[in-house]
């Protein structure tokens, strides 16, 4: 094996995981609580124009959150508060891609009435036949990482968590730096794909991270809305971290989680 290509794939991996998990250097608990891709053009679903829907309690969240039950496949755990980022722990340098900097760090926008969070962490697919030790270490690497983050809103912040990030999307489409816990991280790449379904409205990106080695880690961002909550997905693979492949947003996950708020 080459030390070499084993060296910059965990390194690769490590540069995406950081901006993912939040677990590093993270915020304490009592602070700000924190699609595929395939399609191109505006994944922005219409809101419908009925009235302002009712924030849903920190104990209605909960029930609403993602569990293991509602999963076929991967491990769904909850987010330890310590585990968490800050929200004045994350600063875009400019200010028009703050609310990016927050979904990439699975920080709520704006000022949510409760949040809560979960992670779920996909399985690897075991490779066919006699690979190499370099394929078999990006094989056991495959597999897809997301935070999910319920946030409710009163008097219409949650339509207006959608028109902040579609409107970053826009703005900083050429790519953004931001600083979070003290690190650096660059975006070199912002472009809207296609939505999953099942809210009111949605936006889905994919970013792409300048990783370790010069490698180029696209990473999966998804805000929907169902009334006045938002669920947001910031979603990595460790093998697309090490070779900068892209790779597909989990939407039976969305799929679960937006099912639970209908």
């Amino acid at each position: 094996m080459r030390t070499t290509a084993v060296r910059r794939t965990v390194f690769a991996a490590s540069a995406a995981a950081l901006a993912l998990l939040v677990t590093a250097c993270g915020g304490s608990g009592d602070e700000d609580k924190a699609g595929d891709s395939k399609g191109k053009g505006d994944s922005t679903a219409s809101a419908s124009a009925a009235p302002a829907a009712k924030a849903l309690t920190a104990a209605e969240l909960e029930k609403a959150a993602l569990a293991q039950a509602d999963v076929k496949d991967g491990k769904v755990t909850e987010v330890p508060a310590t585990d968490d980022i800050a929200a004045d722990k994350v600063k875009a340098k400019d200010a028009a891609c703050q609310p990016l900097a927050h979904l990439q760090m699975g920080v709520p926008a704006g000022s949510p009435a409760a949040t809560v969070k979960r992670s779920w962490t996909g399985e690897p697919q075991k490779p066919a036949g006699d690979v190499g030790p370099e394929e078999a270490l990006l094989a056991g690497l495959d597999a897809e990482k997301a935070i999910v983050t319920l946030a409710s809103y009163e008097d219409g912040g949650a339509e207006q968590v959608i028109k902040d990030v579609d409107a970053a999307a826009g703005k900083c489409a050429g790519g953004f730096t931001y600083d979070a816990v003290g690190e650096p991280f660059k975006i070199l790449a912002v472009e809207k794909t296609q939505a999953p379904g099942g809210a009111d409205e949605a936006i889905a990106i994919t970013a792409t991270l300048a990783a370790e080695e010069d490698v180029k880690a696209p990473m999966k961002l998804v805000v929907a809305r169902k009334g006045a909550t938002i669920a947001s997905f910031t979603v990595t693979n460790f093998a697309s971290a090490a070779t900068g492949e892209d790779f597909d947003f989990p939407t039976a996950v969305s799929d679960a989680q937006l099912g639970k708020l209908a």
